[in-house]
């Protein structure tokens, strides 16, 4: 402590631990209120509650893990290491999927696949089928269906890691396999892919993390998952304990899909042995089997996001000229003011928490500083719950002492309003804004610091001075995910929001629950449009994620090997 006084960091390190307090706020009060239920409650929720949600859970998340590394690992090496027709715009197209949440894509397809859906009425008009009864029609509305939609938007989680992994692996140890008589396919299962073992780990443990934060998804084709029990156990039964108890389970899941990908990440690191690099051997696929990579290339684009992103213009389209409600601008409004605000407070707990961690070798400031990010892995609905009670709380104590004191209620500051959500959004994607930091902060050399400090400036005016005015394609890059991701936002939004107050995700919600799919196109339209900034951005990263990229022959100009 005596060091962090003398260097004038004890200010920047106690903003850090107030920072790790808060994001570990929910966390902290799930298990106390889960601690407060009655004797009864857990042996009714083992015995009619948890069995099948956990089944349900479990089934769904082994499935879009299974699909999302299937889809997501054998596209990323095709654009990767083959060349064949429309590969430099596969190498993009494959990214658009992420854009749309898994609620949007799963109201597309019961528009287009549900009973009353255009495929099935198309059938029926065709055929003179009269009911249900008079032909069979696989049902959306199930576990199948959850998965195969979900994945469909999920698989980029895999394809981004995997793609970065195969774009950084060293060309020698690729010719190296070839050279020893190893076919293409023979190097991608024995070389390639078990150098990709720990980013592929990181791909799906994150679309794992996303099927268990799903709210929106399970609830329209009818699959109970925890997720959902939350949901209803809280609301509908109005038993928080209950609720808080099943989040405990949900919170055993996700600390055991991160202490999984650490194992698989483990001692599996790999670096380059050489300073020299080259471009990555292209084997060119023409005829069938070009037209075969081609196409296999394009269905998780067409089932991911040109089929729904066709469903949703036309239902905005005819929203448009039915004339917009008031409503939809409300809630635009809405979201666009809550993101804002979630950015602008999740990139300043990012500048202090990577920051304090710059200006300090303390195991326990680097500690305070990285703990934040397992909020990220929170389901927004354990998050909402662990938030709500504690504010409240402090609501409740600041009421009571206005009271006593000048006769004055003061109501529900906190938890009655939408700075709830804010706080939010602000904690579940801290994640993201405090990678970008850290990424730019690393890029910032140490001498810089100390020839400011050389020059007299203090910690704080180094910052404002030096280092923000360097970091401004972080700051961007950061507000910009935290806008994007708390857009898109459902389960902490759906919770957490105070009476009759919507955003563009609840509108959506709310709309399809009702079955007025075509009043929810444009809300869902606008948030998937917004969302592709991002998505296009990631693919400028990956490309130039190469070590050496920007000095291998052919981008000097050289002949490829």
């Amino acid at each position: 402590m005596a060091r962090l006084k003398e260097s004038g960091n004890l200010g920047w390190s106690a903003a850090a631990f107030l920072i790790s307090l808060i994001a570990l706020l929910p966390i902290l009060a799930i298990a106390l209120i889960a601690l407060q239920s009655s004797g009864d409650t857990w042996p009714h929720l083992i015995a009619n509650v948890l069995p099948g949600a956990l089944r349900r859970t479990l089934l769904l998340m082994a499935g879009v893990g299974f699909l999302s590394l299937l889809i997501g690992t054998g596209t990323a090496w095709l654009v990767t290491l083959y060349r064949f027709p429309g590969r430099r715009y596969f190498q993009w197209l494959l990214l658009l999927p992420l854009a749309i949440p898994t609620y949007i894509i799963a109201y597309c397809y019961l528009e287009l696949l549900d009973y009353s859906g255009v495929v099935q009425t198309a059938l029926r008009d065709l055929f003179g089928w009269r009911d249900a009864r008079s032909y069979w029609f696989p049902d959306i509305r199930s576990l199948g269906g959850a998965i195969l939609v979900m994945s469909a938007v999920l698989y980029p989680y895999v394809y981004i890691t995997a793609r970065a992994s195969f774009i950084a692996q060293s060309v020698c140890v690729l010719e190296v396999s070839r050279t020893l008589g190893r076919t293409a396919s023979q190097t991608f299962w024995q070389v390639a892919l078990p150098l990709a073992r720990p980013a592929l780990a990181a791909g799906v443990a994150l679309a794992l993390m996303e099927t268990l934060n799903d709210i929106g998804a399970v609830e329209f084709f009818g699959v109970r998952t925890l997720t959902v029990a939350v949901y209803d156990t809280w609301l509908d039964r109005n038993d928080l304990a209950g609720a808080a108890q099943i989040a405990c389970v949900m919170l055993f899941f996700v600390f055991a899909l991160l202490l999984l990908e650490l194992a698989l990440r483990a001692k599996r690191r790999f670096h380059h042995t050489t300073g020299k690099y080259r471009d990555l051997p292209e084997d060119r696929l023409v005829g069938l089997r070009g037209a075969l990579a081609a196409l296999a290339c394009a269905l998780p684009v067409l089932f991911g996001f040109a089929l729904p992103g066709g469903v949703l213009l036309h239902d905005a389209l005819v929203h448009v000229a039915a004339g917009l409600a008031p409503d939809f601008w409300r809630a635009a409004l809405n979201s666009l003011l809550l993101a804002a605000a979630a950015a602008s407070l999740a990139v300043g707990f990012a500048v202090v928490l990577a920051y304090a961690r710059r200006q300090t070798h303390s195991k326990l400031i680097q500690a305070a500083s990285t703990l934040p990010a397992i909020s990220y892995a929170v389901p927004g609905t354990v998050l909402a719950i662990g938030l709500l009670i504690p504010m409240a709380g402090l609501d409740n104590f600041v009421d009571s002492v206005m009271r006593s004191l000048f006769g004055v209620s003061t109501g529900l500051l906190l938890s009655g309003t939408a700075f709830a959500i804010v706080l939010a959004y602000t904690i579940r994607f801290l994640a993201a804004s405090l990678g970008a930091m850290e990424a730019g902060l690393s890029k910032v050399s140490r001498n810089i610091d100390a020839a400011a400090r050389t020059l007299g400036a203090t910690v704080s005016e180094m910052l404002f001075k030096v280092h923000l005015p360097l970091l401004r394609p972080a700051l961007g890059a950061a507000a910009l995910l935290v806008f994007v991701d708390s857009m898109k936002e459902l389960p902490a939004t759906l919770l957490l929001r105070p009476f009759n107050f919507d955003t563009l995700a609840t509108q959506v919600f709310t709309l399809v629950s009702h079955y007025r799919y075509e009043e929810a196109g444009l809300s869902a339209l606008t948030i998937v449009l917004v969302s592709l900034a991002p998505v296009l951005l990631l693919h400028g990263i990956i490309v130039g994620s190469r070590p050496g990229a920007s000095t291998s022959p052919s981008r000097r100009g050289g002949k490829r090997p």
